[in-house]
C-alpha cells in the first residue's frame, strides 16, 4: 500500500558554494525521526542538541530547565510532519549544534503518493560536504576550508589529522548516506509490521 511522501529540499543557510540535500520522506514521520534523517543525510554524528522552528513553536527533546529562544520547546517526538503541512506551514528550520549554529532551511517541495515497493526514506540528491562536528561554526569553517586548501598554511597539517586525514568538499559521502537511510527505512518498516501484526491479533 502506498502512502503519502513529502519531497524535502535542505539547504545549510548562509554559507556559499551551496551544501543542500533533497530526499524523500514519509508525510507521516515524527519530528524526532526527521532529525534521524537530517542526520544521515548531513553526516552529523548526533553529537549535540537539536531544534525545529516551526511558525512561532520549538520542537525538540525538552530538557528540564532549558528554555528555547523561541520559548517552550515542544517534544519532536509527538509533533509529524503532516500535522505541520496541515497547518499551512511548507517551510521552515532545523538548528543543529547551539554552539556552532548550524541552520539548516527545509522546504516542503511536493507530496506525492510513494512508490509502494520503497520503503522511506530515499535520498534523491545533494552537493557539497557539509562541515565537520565542533568545526567552529561558519567562521570556523571558513578557515578550515582554507587551511585544508593550501599546504601551506600553518593549521594545515593540523586539521587535517584531525578532520581524519582527509576532507573533499565535494564529496558528499552518497553511498554512507544512502546506507544509514536504508537502515532508518528498515526500522521504520518492522515498526509499522509490528502495529499492523498486533492488530490483526486484536482483531480476532
Amino acid at each position: 500500500m502506498s502512502e503519502p511522501v513529502a519531497r524535502l529540499m535542505i539547504e545549510l543557510e548562509d554559507i556559499t558554494p551551496r551544501i543542500w540535500r533533497r530526499v524523500d520522506v514519509a508525510a507521516a514521520i515524527t519530528l524526532s525521526t526527521l532529525h534521524d534523517i537530517l542526520q544521515a543525510v548531513m553526516r552529523w554524528d548526533h553529537a549535540h542538541l537539536y531544534e525545529f522552528r516551526v511558525g512561532d513553536r520549538a520542537y525538540g527533546d525538552p530538557l528540564p530547565g532549558l528554555e528555547s529562544a523561541s520559548g517552550r520547546v515542544y517534544k519532536a517526538k509527538g509533533t509529524r510532519l503532516n500535522q505541520v503541512m496541515d497547518r499551512g506551514i511548507d517551510q521552515f528550520t532545523y538548528v543543529y549544534d547551539f554552539g556552532d549554529d548550524w541552520r539548516h532551511s527545509i522546504r516542503v517541495e511536493h507530496v506525492r503518493d510513494g512508490d509502494p515497493d520503497k520503503d522511506y526514506p530515499v535520498f534523491v540528491e545533494g552537493g557539497r560536504r557539509a562541515p565537520p562536528e565542533d568545526v567552529g561554526g561558519l567562521p570556523g569553517f571558513m578557515n578550515f576550508l582554507d587551511a585544508i586548501a593550501d599546504p601551506k598554511h600553518p593549521e594545515h597539517a593540523f586539521l587535517l589529522e584531525w578532520v581524519g586525514g582527509a576532507f573533499d568538499p565535494e564529496d558528499i559521502d552518497r553511498r554512507e548516506i544512502e546506507f544509514d537511510l536504508a537502515m532508518l527505512a528498515e526500522f521504520r518498516r518492522r515498526v509499522r509490521a509490528g502495529h499492523r501484526s498486533r492488530g490483526e491479533k486484536k482483531a480476532h
